[in-house]
Parts: C-alpha cells; structure tokens; sequence
C-alpha cells in the first residue's frame, strides 16, 4: 500500500500530495505600485522524499536557467516523484525584467545572502528566498551561465571534499567537476550553513539560450533526483561520459588593450605557453600574443572581442589529463547530436 503523506504549505497555498501548483510569493512593489512577486512551481509527490530546490536566474540575465527549469516542469518522469520539488525558474525577477544581472539597488543578489527583511531591496530578495524555499529542502541545484560577455562550458561547482556534495555532484553527469570554494554572501554558502547541500551548474552565456547547456542541465537535474531517490532508477540508463574533478582554475588575461583575435576553444586542451590570440590596435601596428599561463582544458572565455588589458579572457582549468577530458567532452556532444528534440509537454494528470 502507498503512503500517502501530508500537504505542502507554501506562503497561503497548500499543495495537496499528488499535485502540482504554481506559487507567487510576494516579493516587492515597483515605484508604480505594481506588485512583484516571485513565481515557485511546486511538485508535491505522494510519496515520502527528499525536497529539492532549483534555482534560476540569481542574476537577472542568466536565462539558460530559466529554459531548463521549464523544460524541466514538461518532462513526463515528474509524475512519479517522491517528496517535493520546488522551482523557482526567476529569483531574480526585478533582474530578469530589466535583462540585468544586479538588482535596480545595482547589488549582486548572489552576494546578498542571507539577507534581512530590513535590508536593502537585495537583501530583502534573498531573505524571501532563504525563508521560503532553502529552509524547506535537504538539496538544491543553483543554476547560472558566464556573465559580462562570456561563455561558460557546462560544468558543476561545488566543494568536492565533503561526500554528500561530491556524490550529486557525480550524478549531474556534467564532465567538468570544479572545485569551488564557498563565496561569502552567495547563496551556496548560505544554504550550506543551513544544512543544505547545494551545488551550481554553469553554461552558456547571459541573454543567451544554449541547447546543448539546457539539455545537459535538465538530464542533470533529472539524474540528480534519480540518485537522491526522488525518481526511480532510468528504465534505460544512458551512456555516461567519465567526470573529471579539477581542483583549481586560472583567467588567462589580456596582456594589452585592443581587439581580440582569437578563436572559440570551449572544451579544448591547451599547454602552458600556447598562443590562444592576438591582441592588437585598430591598425594592427600593435600586437601582443595571448598566451596560456598553464595546460588545460578551457571552461570559459570571453565572447567580446574588445578587451581591457588585464580583462579575462580565457578561464582554463588545470586536469592530470586534458585529453581524458576532452574525450569525454565529445561524448557528451555525440550523444546530444543523436537525440531527439525535448520530450513534448506531458499530458494532463496527478502525479503518480
């Protein structure tokens, strides 16, 4: 016999076990009087289990989050979830109408946390999100891309010594694992204080859909709930590309103001001491080469060709063996390039 389980209580509404049900949590009025909230999709399942969060859009114009969280809500395996899903597809929803990464108060909310009811608008932001849904869950999975004209590959960061962040980490199934130091005021480190383990994906680029990232954030995200047994186990598994942990990071930067000209080389291994570009003047009487500090494999990079010196352009992460991940990289592209578009919208039902 299923147990059955007691309703989920979120702000006024209570989710009853086996339904879904979408949740404005008042957030703000804007300076017309209209008032802003903050839209959480909650998934009550019948059945006892963990309660997950996903979170998109910390940073207002960070949107492949949002198009994985939707597709997310679409994909049929949610009918048999145990315990409770909650996502919230835009924190950042002042950001998010304004295509900005910070709040109107010209804050960073991913460095706000925990925040006060008394604080600024950030603040405010973050202890509404705090209260509301990382206090109800055990996991979350905190989704971004690069920000400022840059690109990220798809990777998870997150702190790799402690087993129980290692182990979702793992079940992401993204070939790049960063290990990444907590951030004071970021979500992340929050959460983590509360108990919650939390990891980030990062891919893609702001005000930017990316395929290949939203597909590979939504299978992580499905595989994640898989490992935490909130799904049961894939009927067929998929082939699973190695993960590979890498423990620290440099920016290569540019060594002079100019334009850029480089190439794209996400997921590419490098050696210390390659050329990655030139930076020159508009007549180009005036080039410096770009050159790689350490070997690698590059996880991110600029996609301004104008450049500061000293500005970031190429993120390279330091692995026993580039090529492995390389390798792995591709097989992660090989699979996408075979499968069909996103499963269709579900049909109509409860869950299961």
């Amino acid at each position: 016999m299923k147990k059955t389980r007691g309703s989920f209580r979120l702000g006024e509404q209570e989710i009853a076990p086996g339904t879904r049900e979408t949740v404005n949590l008042p957030a703000a009025f804007l300076y017309t009087h209209a008032e802003l909230s903050m839209p959480v999709h909650v998934v009550h399942g019948r059945r006892d289990g963990p309660c997950l969060f996903v979170s998109a859009a910390v940073h207002g114009d960070e949107i492949n989050g949002v198009a994985i969280t939707r597709r997310l809500m679409q994909h049929p395996a949610l009918k048999r979830i145990r315990g409770t899903l909650l996502a919230v597809p835009v924190v950042n929803v002042h950001g998010f109408l304004n295509r900005s990464r910070y709040l109107p108060d010209r804050r960073d909310l991913n460095r706000s946390f925990p925040g006060s009811p008394q604080g600024s608008l950030a603040s405010r932001a973050a202890h509404l999100f705090m209260e509301e849904i990382v206090s109800r869950a055990q996991f979350g999975i905190d989704l971004h891309t690069g920000s400022n004209f840059r690109a990220n590959l798809p990777q998870v960061r997150a702190q790799l010594d402690d087993p129980d962040t290692a182990r979702i980490a793992q079940a992401f199934g993204a070939p790049v694992l960063l290990d990444a130091a907590l951030r004071a005021g970021s979500l992340r480190q929050e959460a983590e204080k509360c108990g919650v383990t939390v990891i980030v994906y990062e891919g893609g680029e702001a005000l930017r859909f990316d395929e290949w990232v939203v597909r590979t954030g939504v299978r992580g995200i499905v595989a994640v709930m898989r490992e935490t047994g909130m799904l049961p186990p894939a009927a067929r598994p998929r082939r699973v590309s190695r993960r590979h942990f890498s423990r620290s990071s440099t920016w290569v930067r540019a060594p002079q103001s100019g334009i850029l000209q480089g190439r794209g080389l996400l997921g590419m291994a490098v050696q210390a001491g390659q050329q990655l570009g030139l930076v020159t003047d508009p007549f180009g009487e005036n080039e410096m080469a770009l050159q790689a500090t350490v070997s690698g494999v590059v996880i991110g990079q600029t996609t301004l060709p104008l450049v500061n010196e000293g500005e970031a352009v190429y993120h390279i992460a330091r692995f026993a063996d580039p090529q492995r991940v390389v390798a792995s990289i591709e097989i992660l592209r090989q699979d996408f390039d075979a499968e069909t578009e996103s499963p269709p919208d579900p049909a109509p039902g409860t869950i299961q």
